[in-house]
């Protein structure tokens, strides 16, 4: 009846059945709405591998719908969508997995239950009389012989230890129990096995074509791909772990080596502004001594002109002030006879 449905679904439309007032308010199901199956559309839903065995899980609650799940395949968010999808179905698909092993493990102990030997049942009260009496008889024929074993009677306490051995076979063929050949035989040609993959009992040594016939089943075949799927997104789950790692180191590493580079451009913009510093100051210092050594030539060139023009002044002085002394001599003694004449005491100049 479901396939049915669905097949009509996928010829005419889910909205097949509704009049017109119901098809104004109807809105067309996506892939994306929480009524659709994600586990359908991403790869198998566990409530199809079970139907009529004895792990139904009965009809799946969200739809499916083939072509949803085209729709879905075609669609730019596809990517995006299916890591969250399977990672719903893995989760899904372990509590399936912890339920089934579960029942294995009762199972094995079910097994182990029937492996171990059966308690044997009690004696009658006649077979316990007469094993109380052989024990009796026993404890007796072992006390004569360690007394004859000690007066060096060797013969006779070796006769009487015959006795007591007759006896505890005796003893021992009264304390077993029979067992039937038939049933033992039956027993080991009907020893139970466990299926490890879908939990089922299995006869251990049956024919070819039943163990065939039950690994090709539903069961067993539905929890395989439950499990290699579970194992499978474990293994991609961890690959991925491990490229997220590596690339994580790569770029840890990468932004070491920008950092090293920039410390490294940083330490020779800083050298190469100190270099241009102490070159700066250099030239500064440079500067500032040769404007000192040019105060300090300016300074002596100052110096010895003011000394040059004092000794030169007074020279002049000096020799201007003899002559206006020889003059006013020339004047006073004679005229007109000493005026072309000339001192016989010149002036003596200053150097």
């Amino acid at each position: 009846m479901d396939a049915q449905r669905a097949l009509l679904d996928e010829l005419m439309g889910t909205a097949r059945n509704l009049t017109e007032e119901e098809k104004k308010g109807y809105r067309e199901i996506r892939w994306d709405d929480k009524e659709v199956c994600a586990f359908y559309m991403v790869r198998f839903c566990p409530y199809d591998l079970f139907v009529n065995t004895r792990s139904d899980l009965g009809p799946c609650p969200r739809v499916h719908d083939q072509k949803l799940k085209e729709s879905f395949e075609k669609s730019p968010r596809h990517d995006a969508y299916v890591p969250k999808f399977e990672a719903e179905l893995a989760h899904f698909c372990e509590k399936l997995v912890m339920d089934l092993d579960r029942r294995v493990r009762r199972g094995r102990e079910r097994l182990a239950q029937e492996l171990e030997p059966a308690p044997p049942a009690p004696l009658s009260a006649e077979k316990s009389e007469q094993l109380s009496v052989l024990e009796e008889k026993i404890k007796n024929l072992l006390e004569q012989v360690e007394t004859l074993g000690e007066a060096g009677k060797v013969d006779e306490a070796e006769a009487l230890m015959r006795k007591v051995e007759a006896l505890n076979a005796e003893k021992a063929a009264l304390t077993q129990q029979p067992q039937n050949d038939k049933l033992l035989m039956l027993a080991q040609e009907k020893k139970m096995a466990l299926c490890e993959v879908c939990g089922s009992f299995l006869i251990a040594n049956d024919a070819a074509e039943r163990t065939q016939s039950h690994i090709t089943g539903k069961q067993h075949v539905g929890y395989g791909m439950v499990r290699d799927f579970i194992s499978e997104f474990k293994e991609a789950k961890e690959k991925a772990r491990q490229e997220e790692k590596i690339a994580r180191e790569k770029e840890t590493e990468e932004r070491g080596k920008q950092r090293e580079k920039e410390y490294e451009s940083r330490r020779r913009r800083s050298d190469s502004s100190d270099r241009d510093k102490y070159r700066d100051r250099d030239k500064d210092r440079e500067r500032y001594q040769e404007q000192d050594l040019d105060h300090e030539r300016s300074r002596e060139g100052n110096g010895r002109g003011s000394r040059d023009g004092e000794r030169d002044w007074r020279y002049k002085n000096s020799r201007d002030g003899g002559r206006d002394r020889h003059q006013n001599r020339s004047r006073s003694r004679s005229p007109s006879r000493r005026s072309h004449r000339r001192s016989s005491r010149s002036p003596v100049r200053r150097y």
